[in-house]
């Protein structure tokens, strides 16, 4: 493959954001991006970790303006472009208007993987305002592949250029990796991607067997920060693919001292696979819970791993934060 037709896109800024609880500063997205720009990374994103209009009590309120995060980063960029993450019913038009205007240039527009059809107008605006756009079918563990190649169709149907296989709870083991991205690629005419999370410590694998099926838009997150137990960790799957004979037209030096001379000193924890993370991706629960659920485990006392398989049972989905108080409560009674 060549640079032109692969593409590691970094979500630190954005899926980092679950990690951070949403506490950015300008400083940190300013140094962040600076060395993602001298890195030769083409794409980053940065927003809410629930996409634009995230910062809510219900999801967690951003310590800084996420449009403000957003200029400071596209100001500061010589050669990458700024993404957005968009959940219609979260995030709205005006958000998105209002996020090009502060300079994003792509917009990932995501919803559940079995309601693509309430992102079309989403879709045909960021096409309209000439964005790189892009369909996000997040929890794709959920369903069976031919409901997932239903709604990768409607995306598709309404101009995504994009459309990407999310494993939002670091549930998938590689063999179920392959299967989806082939898939999609036998069935639709855009670009293939895959964002992955670790909880399973499947990260990595993950990746490769997307890639290696046929996807060429791939995410990461330096020093593997994002929510659950963090992303594909970028500058690993740098080394890695450049190993496999993958040109992902990004500098592994300048990569590396990102993600250790800037991410490294600003992040609350390391990621790892802890116990609670690792339900997580057993369960198939959603990889933004994990903070909530450490939260209401304190407040009503209980194992948080029973509120997480509780969740997994309900077939909790993004959005459902709300569920896992009500399942501590009742789990405590």
């Amino acid at each position: 493959m060549t640079k032109n037709n692969f593409e590691i896109v970094d979500v630190t800024l954005r899926d980092g954001s679950h990690a951070m609880k949403h506490a950015f500063t300008k400083e940190q997205v300013k140094e962040t991006a600076k060395g993602l720009d001298q890195a030769g990374v083409n794409y980053f994103e940065v927003s809410h970790g629930d996409g634009l209009g995230g910062s809510s009590l219900q999801y967690g309120l951003s310590a800084v303006n996420e449009l403000e995060l957003i200029e400071t980063a596209a100001a500061t960029c010589n050669h990458s472009k700024v993404s957005v993450l968009l959940i219609p019913g979260i995030g709205t038009k005006r958000n998105l208007n209002e996020a090009v205007k502060a300079g994003a240039k792509m917009v990932r527009v995501a919803t559940h993987v079995t309601e693509a059809d309430v992102a079309k107008q989403h879709i045909e605006l960021g096409r309209n305002l000439g964005l790189k756009t892009v369909g996000f079918l997040m929890m794709a563990h959920m369903v069976p592949i031919t409901k997932l190649v239903e709604q990768a169709k409607l995306f598709e149907s309404y101009g995504a250029e994009v459309v990407y296989v999310t494993d939002s709870a670091g549930a998938l083991l590689p063999h179920e990796v392959t299967e989806r991205i082939t898939a999609l690629k036998n069935e639709l005419s855009c670009n293939i991607g895959f964002h992955g999370h670790n909880n399973l410590s499947m990260a990595m694998a993950n990746t490769v067997a997307a890639v290696q099926a046929g996807a060429t838009y791939i995410d990461g997150s330096l020093r593997a920060l994002g929510a659950g137990s963090g992303n594909t960790q970028t500058e690993v799957m740098v080394a890695v693919l450049e190993k496999m004979g993958y040109h992902t037209g990004i500098d592994l030096y300048p990569i590396l001292d990102v993600a250790n001379d800037v991410v490294a000193n600003y992040m609350p924890r390391p990621q790892e696979v802890t116990g609670t993370s690792l339900i997580m991706g057993y369960s198939g629960v959603y990889s933004s819970f994990l903070l909530h659920t450490e939260k209401a485990a304190k407040q009503f006392n209980i194992d948080e791993r029973d509120i997480l398989v509780k969740l997994g049972e309900m077939q909790a989905v993004g959005g459902q934060e709300d569920l896992i108080y009500e399942v501590a409560a009742q789990l405590q009674s």
